[in-house]
């Protein structure tokens, strides 16, 4: 198998080339290549890109995620979000080739406290999330064979992550203030690698949109005192200064780009088509954190 790679340096493009790997001959390139080009902002270099290699599979790990730049940056967030997976989508098709594509749980409006399913309908709440959103579309209009994996709260272990900024704040700070009222479930970018790779290995190819989180749901406080209960168990000799994570609204914390209060997904219909339980989400960022620590 000839995998095209797109992001290799990311969160997830980091864990995506250690899980593809054994799958076959990976071709892994981020914006900065020279071999090849693999800059989503250079929409002809990506379609040589694929006509040239000739994959039997692009992944494509790579986005624009400045949530709150995107507001004022649209034309670059439409660009590599919204442009760039058409072109895939397109030169995919052309070649026969499948695409496997990272989406967000941003294309909806984030309102009630329901999971979403991958039928209900759409509205997203930013830039950001209209531009993800336009991606989705984009790639399903050229019939190409796809997979599109809605995702939430990402984290690795590669790079900056809400855990690592928690331990830090709580080393420098006693009193610290954590969102409490938006609901999701923070996944791993080794869980979406693994569950990536797997969904490649199928007799009977996954086609369409899936949901894929960690299970469980929580709130950016519950999850930063997690951390942080977690951290002192994982290592005793760590010195906080925190002695307080107060609890506060959304309203406490004024973005640029709106939030979404709901980011639970339901990954039922991934859970059925692959025949496996998705890890609690604390399964993850414990692994996380005995990792970083």
């Amino acid at each position: 198998m000839k995998i095209l790679l797109l992001g290799k340096n990311g969160q997830v493009g980091w864990e995506l080339q250690r899980s593809l790997a054994p799958l076959g001959e990976v071709l892994a390139l981020d914006r900065r290549s020279t071999s090849h080009c693999g800059d989503l902002s250079n929409l002809e270099g990506l379609a040589e890109t694929v006509r040239v290699f000739r994959p039997d599979v692009v992944v494509n790990a790579a986005a624009y995620t400045a949530v709150d730049k995107a507001e004022t940056d649209q034309q670059t967030a439409d660009l590599v979000n919204a442009l760039a997976p058409e072109v895939l989508a397109r030169s995919c098709e052309a070649i026969g080739a499948d695409l496997v594509h990272f989406s967000t749980d941003y294309v909806f409006d984030g309102s009630g406290q329901k999971p979403w399913v991958e039928s209900d309908a759409t509205g997203p709440v930013n830039v950001y999330g209209h531009s993800k959103l336009a991606g989705e579309q984009g790639i399903a209009k050229q019939g190409a064979k796809h997979v599109i994996f809605r995702t939430s709260w990402v984290y690795g272990t590669q790079g900056g992550n809400f855990a690592k900024t928690m331990l830090r704040l709580a080393q420098e700070r006693e009193k610290m203030a954590v969102i409490n009222d938006q609901f999701g479930a923070p996944t791993g970018a080794a869980l979406l690698a693994d569950i990536t790779a797997l969904s490649l290995q199928q007799a009977q190819p996954l086609s369409g949109i899936y949901h894929l989180a960690a299970a469980g749901e929580t709130t950016w406080h519950a999850y930063a005192e997690y951390v942080l209960q977690t951290a002192k168990l994982l290592k005793p000799d760590l010195h906080y200064t925190a002695k307080e994570v107060a609890a506060v609204p959304t309203s406490a914390f004024p973005t640029p780009a709106a939030r979404p209060l709901n980011s639970r997904l339901d990954c039922s219909k991934l859970e059925n088509a692959l025949q496996l339980k998705l890890p609690a989400w604390q399964t993850g960022v414990e692994a996380m954190l005995s990792k970083i620590l």
